[in-house]
């Protein structure tokens, strides 16, 4: 930081108030004639301090793997900065850090409104962070921990209406139902359940549009291990590709943040336990829609944090000087960690440089299919506007960017794109763009009105084994789902481009009502 020399008057000026709140005490003052000189003094250090402290912060944000460790354990050593604490709120992304202070003396205060794009429904609280629920609360009139108090209760006990927000006062209540506030929770239209415990929810958004959503639990003898949420970012999806159910029912709209970190909430819901991974591989492509999915991730994922300056003294020769001990508070959301999350693209021109911008530490699975630009092009549509060799070329740039190996997914279709030839120009378009990928090969899932077929297991292993042979990582997922029509590539519904009508509200209890909205 350099040297901040002060006085030794200035340095006793002011202590630290013992209490963790935003405010402080006057414990003593050495001359109460030099109080207005001594606190000058201390405040024009302060901001020469905590500004070279800032730019630390957000290039450590920026730069380390592992920040929340390292922030446990930072220590500075530094010259003495002003005596007077107050509490800094920082929220960290992968991609920013930005500071929600109390007002400062000749410091930016933080916005009292938090930006809100046009992709979020500002009246919803599902997918607001603690301190903008505070400000919402200070805003209504509140006191800022009724801010807290509403992310408890959005986030833990996952309440579904701010009628049920039990603990909080019937004033608070009623203005934010006044105000036109909603914590943004769809009703489950309809569960199905398969015989190996994957359960795929519909859920019916408020313009009665169905969106579906899968948890894949990994169970042992003591019970669930793992729970994976596959996700929708959109009401159907425009690409079209062959051999998927979900664009064959066409294409509605985008979903908003709160829609995605919903289908989250719901799957705990109904398995009563902790979704540990996110797939964003449910209805859409999630590039289309890649402001609410990047909102839906932080909300995911986010980590805020309080910094709690903590100053202890040393005089010499009339000079101060103190080690600053960093304290953090920590406050989280739905608290997924970022290389828990996977988002899935088919391939969208320019969206994975914009990806890569973000530096998520999230996996990037890219839908290949095929190995060469005109096989691909007749299983996937869209390959045309998006040659391969951009696309692999975008790929070997993420991981530059990123440091992160990015993953091919590739379905296999009986007598199309399963050949050995297949596999060994796969490895070679693989190897010349680079040494650090991985294939994730999907047998494909039978869909309604598809001419494709499942491959036999012994052409999905040799597939496999050539990749090996070419020193290309490979692996095959695991079906899952495969009798609900929850498996990859399956998830479609009859009311994603159409509404369902208002008279086939609460027939999820019907068989007929199935039939409507499985494949």
């Amino acid at each position: 930081f350099g040297e901040v020399n002060i006085s030794y008057n200035a340095c006793r000026l002011l202590l630290l108030h013992p209490n963790r709140v935003p405010s402080f005490r006057l414990i003593r003052l050495v001359n109460k004639t030099s109080f207005t000189s001594c606190r000058r003094e201390v405040l024009a250090a302060e901001e020469r301090v905590y500004s070279v402290f800032c730019l630390i912060l957000k290039a450590m944000m920026t730069t380390t793997t592992n920040t929340i460790a390292m922030l446990h354990n930072l220590v500075f050593t530094v010259p003495i900065s002003r005596m007077v604490v107050r509490r800094y709120s920082i929220t960290t992304t992968a991609a920013a850090i930005s500071t929600a202070t109390t007002a400062v003396p000749s410091l930016k205060p933080a916005s009292s409104k938090p930006a809100r794009a046009p992709h979020v429904d500002s009246q919803v609280l599902l997918g607001m962070s603690e301190p903008e629920l505070q400000q919402l609360a200070i805003k209504l009139g509140q006191e800022g921990y009724r801010g807290k108090q509403l992310h408890h209760l959005i986030y833990k006990r996952k309440a579904k209406q701010v009628e049920d927000f039990s603990n909080l006062p019937q004033t608070f209540r009623k203005e934010l139902v006044e105000s036109g506030y909603k914590v943004g929770r769809s009703p489950i239209y309809q569960t199905v359940t398969a015989t190996d415990g994957t359960i795929k929810l519909l859920l019916k958004l408020e313009d009665n549009l169905l969106i579906e959503t899968v948890g894949i639990p990994v169970q042992e003898e003591k019970g669930i291990t793992r729970l994976t949420a596959c996700v929708s970012s959109q009401v159907g999806c425009p690409l079209r590709c062959s051999f998927c159910a979900t664009g064959k029912g066409g294409f509605s709209r985008n979903l908003q943040r709160h829609e995605i970190i919903e289908q989250v909430l719901a799957i705990e819901d109904v398995f009563k336990h902790r979704v540990t991974n996110v797939v964003f591989m449910g209805m859409g492509e999630p590039m289309l829609n890649l402001k609410s999915v990047l909102d839906a991730h932080r909300c995911l994922n986010k980590v805020a944090f309080a910094i709690f300056p903590f100053y202890m003294f040393l005089a010499n020769d009339m000079k101060c000087h103190s080690c600053l001990l960093v304290c953090f508070s920590f406050t989280q959301d739905i608290e997924i960690g970022q290389r828990m999350i996977t988002i899935s693209t088919v391939g969208v021109p320019n969206t994975i440089k914009k990806l890569a911008a973000h530096k998520l530490q999230s996996t990037l699975a890219v839908s290949l299919h095929a190995p060469n630009q005109s096989l691909r092009e007749k299983i996937v549509p869209s390959a045309k506007a998006y040659p391969l060799e951009a696309i692999m070329s975008d790929c070997r740039d993420y991981f530059q960017e990123t440091n992160r190996r990015v993953s091919f997914e590739y379905a296999l279709l009986a007598g199309v794109n399963d050949s050995v030839e297949n596999a060994l120009e796969l490895a070679e378009l693989l190897r010349e763009w680079g040494k650090t990928y991985h294939v994730n090969l999907i047998p494909y899932n039978p869909i309604e009105g598809s001419e494709y077929k499942r491959p036999y297991k012994k052409a999905v292993l040799a597939f496999a084994a050539a990749l090996e042979s070419r020193k290309i990582t490979a692996s095959v997922r695991q079906t899952r789902g495969l009798e609900a029509n929850a498996a990859c590539g399956q998830l479609r519904n009859k009311f994603q481009k159409s509404p369902l009508l208002a008279e086939t509200d609460g027939q999820e209890s019907k068989p007929e009502a199935e039939e409507a909205v499985s494949c």
